[in-house]
């Protein structure tokens, strides 16, 4: 009998045991953060996710990532939807990039008032926007128009007062677009350079190419070509090529993403900017964690934290 009993016993622990193996009691406890990002068809959001993921491996005991991207940069109602389904899937944390600085205001606030901790990263939601809503949305991430002004300046210093130049703009509804317009802008005007237009090339490869090849066909005298980020650059580098002017017009970008360091150590590119995308998501994930774990209401989170920017040419490391 006494045999039996011990039987009965061990296979009581061994059940016991096994269920906590299959589903631990920490695991139940580990918040879960929801990354929503941009199109990664762009290799900026790939790294960044690549950040993001090599985060939470280092910190598995401290929380889950559910990482997701749009495919392509202007589907906001896309993102829309991923926030909707990391709300159902009862995240405890959601860090943003916005595909549009305004739309997804909406879905933030839905968010927000489920007890969710949103903390937007990249590109920043719209200020009047938020306000509407009575929201506080901490803005993790760079000085987009300072980052954008010294790429212009190292720029300028290759051009003479007025020469005419282009800039193609990102996606135009966000903040990050208009603001390294800004930063180009201010840059061109200090030197006394023209610009003689913008258009969007709405952050892609071969937007930013036929925008490029038309104000190229448009503007036979331009001297450079400056490009919201580095997808566009890309594209841009293309149709100086394809219009025989390579080495006569200048083209700059801004992400430093892999694809453009060739470019930048041949001279088809002449600048850049790096705002280290993957530490971005690690930025907004860590100050999510802090949120949550001291219970910090949404209201009551910084308004900002401010992440580096830097300008990289054929010379940097």
């Amino acid at each position: 009998m006494q045999f039996t009993r011990r039987s009965v016993q061990t296979a009581a622990a061994i059940a016991v045991l096994g269920g906590m193996l299959a589903s631990p009691v920490w695991a139940q406890d580990k918040p879960k953060i929801a990354l929503v990002m941009k199109s990664l068809a762009n290799e900026f959001f790939r790294t960044m996710e690549d950040g993001a993921k090599a985060h939470q491996k280092a910190h598995a005991s401290e929380y889950m990532l559910v990482a997701n991207g749009i495919k392509n940069e202007t589907d906001t109602a896309a993102q829309i939807k991923m926030i909707e389904q990391a709300v159902a899937q009862k995240v405890s944390a959601i860090v943003l990039a916005p595909a549009d600085s305004k739309a997804l205001v909406p879905a933030v606030k839905a968010a927000v008032d489920k007890g969710i901790i949103v903390v937007n990263i990249d590109n920043r939601l719209d200020g009047d926007a938020l306000k509407e809503k009575n929201l506080t949305v901490p803005f993790v991430g760079p000085d987009n128009r300072a980052g954008a002004r010294l790429v212009g300046e190292h720029l300028a210093k290759s051009l003479k007062s007025g020469d005419k130049v282009g800039i193609i703009e990102g996606v135009s509804t966000t903040f990050n677009a208009q603001q390294r317009t800004l930063g180009y802008k201010d840059a061109m005007q200090a030197a006394g350079i023209t610009v003689v237009g913008v258009q969007s090339g709405q952050w892609e490869i071969e937007k930013g190419n036929t925008v490029a090849a038309g104000m190229l066909r448009e503007h036979p005298d331009l001297k450079a070509l400056l490009a919201g980020n580095d997808s566009m650059a890309l594209g841009v580098v293309a149709a100086v090529k394809a219009a025989g002017k390579a080495g006569k017009v200048q083209v700059v970008g801004y992400d430093n993403i892999g694809a453009i360091k060739p470019m930048l150590a041949d001279g088809r590119v002449l600048a850049t900017a790096d705002q280290y995308a993957a530490k971005q998501a690690v930025f907004g994930i860590e100050l999510a964690q802090k949120a949550i774990a001291a219970k910090t209401p949404q209201s009551q989170l910084p308004a900002e934290v401010k992440t580096d920017v830097v300008l990289v040419t054929k010379g940097s490391k």
